[in-house]
């Protein structure tokens, strides 16, 4: 099987309050013919000169010819595009490349320009599987669930095999905010410094403690997990755990660890855009294979009802 390079700025992202229609608008379906028409004469530098500064920052020409060209090779010219609907700032189309059909998402600013492009498999996944080692909340107190659940509406993750089942965690106050004054850096955060522990008996498969917390608002697309935590159960399970402040992470890579033992603390490194725990469990531990396993915890209590064997979806207020 081909492998596919992937080139996105909002994966990995607490995408907070970003509402699209589900109609294409002019300017998704304008950059789409330019793209198309641009793709299929190969001319990878006029694409590039769509893009907006900072995708240009972030994805060099050299990089976008590399995309560009390997696109073109392993699957040929495109003959027809077919939009589908808005995920995460994203117009998804379905693409018929000459070779095979995948789905092509770009992302448009106001001014249309590119944010964002991605191609990956256009197929229909089957349920999630669950995880079959025994998970405890990650953290103690009351966390609010931002994003997780199976449906677009619910979890923006869904898009991704990988994350499919991933959840964006965060403290919020009474009035649902999520920060005590004004948001404007890490420490006014009820979620930042916030210790988290492991879910479950591990081994750490790799650890990543260097990555500066971001300004909130501000994201780091080069180093997208942050600091992070990858953790191998005894069943072959792998849990992620991202963005974690800088300097922080207590554990090391080949380390075995037990049930509640300290990871690090809440951060807001990589691409995050305020401080928040993301969380997701995984069948391998390649990311580039790896498909999303759907996580229940065992005991938790949600929206101040006891729960056992549960999944919390968007929207729960959820605590051991």
């Amino acid at each position: 099987m081909k492998k596919l390079m992937l080139l996105s700025l909002l994966i990995n992202t607490l995408a907070i309050g970003t509402v699209f229609s589900q109609a294409e608008s002019p300017a998704s379906k304008y950059v789409m013919n330019k793209f198309h028409h641009y793709y299929n004469e190969k001319q990878p530098d006029s694409i590039f000169n769509m893009f907006s500064t900072a995708t240009k920052t972030a994805l060099p020409l050299e990089k976008t010819r590399g995309f560009l060209n390997q696109l073109y090779t392993n699957y040929g010219k495109i003959e027809q595009t077919s939009f589908k609907k808005y995920q995460s700032g994203f117009g998804i189309y379905k693409t018929s490349f000459k070779n095979q059909s995948l789905q092509l998402g770009l992302a448009v600013d106001q001014n249309q320009q590119i944010t964002g492009v991605f191609a990956r498999p256009d197929v229909e996944e089957g349920p999630s599987k669950r995880n079959l080692t025994k998970m405890q909340l990650p953290f103690k107190g009351e966390w609010a669930v931002f994003w997780g659940g199976d449906t677009e509406a619910q979890n923006y993750h869904v898009v991704s095999k990988m994350q499919k089942n991933a959840f964006d965690i965060v403290i919020q106050d009474a009035s649902g905010k999520s920060y005590k004054t004004d948001g404007k850096s890490n420490e006014d955060y009820y979620a930042f410094g916030q210790s988290l522990t492991s879910p479950c008996d591990a081994e750490v498969v790799f650890a990543v403690d260097g990555v500066k917390d971001n300004v909130p608002g501000k994201m780091n697309t080069m180093h997208t997990l942050g600091n992070s935590v990858l953790l191998k159960t005894p069943a072959n399970e792998y849990i992620l755990f991202a963005h974690f402040k800088q300097g922080s992470v207590k554990v090391k890579a080949g380390e075995k660890i037990k049930t509640g033992q300290l990871l690090g603390l809440c951060g807001n490194s990589g691409n995050s855009s305020e401080a928040h725990l993301h969380f997701h469990l995984q069948d391998t531990e390649d990311f580039n294979q790896a498909t999303g396993i759907k996580c229940y915890f065992e005991k938790l209590t949600v929206n101040g009802t006891p729960k056992t064997d549960y999944s919390p979806v968007k929207g729960e207020k959820i605590r051991l």
